[in-house]
């Protein structure tokens, strides 16, 4: 499907399709396509899915595939969808990872898409999406929303788990000028690593500092999941940032799937209970194509 040029850990591959109808319906984001303009990512966060062997992305953290004639695909196909619904990024990768800021291929496509009126949500833990806030806000005059991972308030834990991805704080001063400048911007809490990110302080310190920078919706999922190489990834790496936490996950979760926090019914009540004190919504706003100009909550 693709064609290498290798220089540098950096592939610029062709390739045959860009956009991916997402089957409905989308109980989290409310999408209808999903776009992802990289193949690999140079945030390293521990826990990422995509490692797993179902998505054939080998040397997920060694190179990056940078999709050369994505904009030229994208600008072919919008032009003939039926529905204009909303368009997705940053599923399998960041698409304001690092190389973004020099190569600019997640900015050329919001061009294309703002140029097409399609709606679009990105989800990043960068605060390099910052300087595309210009089309954002033109997009938002249908429909543009940011959501930001962020897992736990503490640096000194979030330098590990995730160390290629800017601070924490730097994604909550993003989230704020978002917010000022009229676009839907929210969290995605998750994963939440049991043992490692799932107390009750740092559920309260996210949604409180969430809160002050004037954030719209936090969707949280209170576990974590593995599979195949992604778990053994993960295993391998907690074991060495936090000494003993591999032996810990394999004595109490084995092979399973979801990885669900101990404590996950009791966070959640106190997520859902914070959330509606601080006024956050816990579910987003999403674009509904087929009832133009409207917005429902999933």
């Amino acid at each position: 499907m693709y064609h290498r040029i290798i220089a540098n850990m950096i592939s610029h591959v062709q390739c045959r399709s860009i956009l991916n109808r997402i089957s409905q319906p989308d109980n989290w984001f409310g999408l209808w396509y999903n776009v992802n303009l990289y193949r690999g990512c140079s945030h390293r966060c521990v826990y990422c899915d995509s490692r797993s062997e179902c998505y054939s992305i080998e040397n997920f953290d060694g190179e990056i595939l940078v999709k050369a004639n994505a904009i030229e695909l994208l600008s072919d196909r919008l032009p003939r969808l039926r529905v204009k619904g909303t368009i997705g990024t940053g599923s399998m990768n960041d698409p304001y990872q690092p190389l973004e800021r020099k190569i600019g291929l997640t900015r050329r496509a919001l061009e294309v898409i703002a140029f097409n009126h399609f709606p679009v949500h990105v989800i990043t833990k960068s605060d390099l999406v910052l300087r595309d806030i210009d089309i954002l806000k033109e997009i938002s005059k249908v429909y543009s929303a940011v959501t930001f991972t962020i897992t736990t308030v503490d640096n000194s834990i979030a330098s590990r788990i995730e160390p290629g991805a800017p601070s924490v704080e730097a994604r909550f001063e993003a989230i704020r000028e978002l917010s000022m400048n009229g676009i839907h911007v929210g969290i995605t809490l998750m994963p939440i690593l049991p043992f490692i990110t799932d107390s009750i302080d740092n559920l309260n310190a996210l949604i409180e500092q969430a809160s002050r920078c004037g954030v719209e919706y936090i969707i949280a999922s209170f576990g974590v999941t593995l599979r195949d190489r992604q778990r053994d990834y993960f295993l391998r790496k907690v074991e060495k940032l936090f000494p003993g936490m591999g032996s810990k996950y394999s004595r109490q979760f084995g092979s399973s799937y979801l990885c669900r926090s101990s404590n996950a019914e009791q966070l959640e009540v106190v997520f859902t209970e914070k959330c509606h004190v601080q006024g956050i919504s816990t579910s987003m706003p999403v674009h509904d194509p087929l009832d133009t100009g409207q917005l429902s909550l999933f």
